[in-house]
Order: structure tokens, then sequence, then C-alpha cells
């Protein structure tokens, strides 16, 4: 995993540094530090992934999500799974 702007041109998955940047200062996992980076409230993004807003605030504060829930919270987003698990 790179961060954006660095030599991408394997097309490897990227992580802007303003997403690191809100994991690292706020303590957040990438779930939220993504969805905040979108510009998204947890209503919009839990709606678009047929979830209700309670659960994803609490995959917000989780660290440990199983594969299948990562899968479609990537495809939700337009991100690849790894965009939400690897810094």
């Amino acid at each position: 995993m790179r961060l954006l702007g660095e030599d991408d041109t394997d097309n490897e998955p990227t992580i802007p540094h303003e997403v690191v940047g809100l994991v690292i200062k706020n303590g957040w996992n990438l779930l939220r530090a993504w969805r905040k980076y979108l510009g998204l409230t947890q209503a919009e993004v839990a709606k678009r992934a047929g979830i209700s807003q309670a659960a994803l605030s609490q995959m917000e504060r989780s660290d440990n999500l199983r594969s299948e829930t990562l899968e479609k919270l990537a495809k939700t987003l337009g991100l690849k799974v790894e965009q939400l698990t690897d810094i």
C-alpha cells in the first residue's frame, strides 16, 4: 500500500495523505477516516450499504470487521478492500 502521490505505475491501491492524517490525528479506523474524507455522513453510507446507521457507527469503532462486511463497505465507498485495511 502506498500513499497517494507516490509512484503508482502498477495500479496498486493508494490511500491519500489526508486519510492517513485523520487516522493518526484522531485515532480513527480507516473506514471512518475515508467516510469523513469523502464528505459523507454515517446515514448516507449506511443507506447505500443497506445497514443501519447504528451498525455503521459500531463498525467505525472496530478494528476487526468481517471480510464480507469490508467488501460491502469498500464497494459502497468506491474503494478496494485493501484501502480499508492497510496503512
